[in-house]
């Protein structure tokens, strides 16, 4: 397990996805919602459109090529065309405040 450290939660606000490239690995999307933080790939599974230039509504990220949906937390598609999941991956909250995303 590989394990980054991202910066400051406090600088992402609620309901907000932003893209994370790092070194030798896809694109990341990385969501804030009201309950917590969470992590996919970027990368709709439908088209080639990053997820992070996507909406969210509720608690689903809008893949901006194609309007298909998927749930932020699981990865699993919940609107056409989307019918693959993307990956997600774990992140949490340092004590001292900072994101930690969790890679295999």
């Amino acid at each position: 397990m590989r394990h980054i450290n991202l910066g400051p939660a406090a600088n992402m606000p609620v309901n907000t996805v932003r893209q994370i490239v790092l070194d030798q690995c896809p694109a990341i999307a990385l969501y804030r919602l009201a309950d917590g933080f969470y992590a996919s790939d970027d990368v709709c599974t439908h088209g080639d459109a990053s997820l992070a230039e996507g909406e969210i509504e509720y608690d689903e990220i809008v893949c901006p090529f194609h309007l298909g949906r998927f749930d932020i937390r699981t990865g699993q598609p919940s609107a056409a065309p989307c019918v693959t999941a993307i990956i997600t991956y774990a992140v949490t909250v340092t004590a001292d405040g900072d994101l930690m995303l969790e890679l295999p």
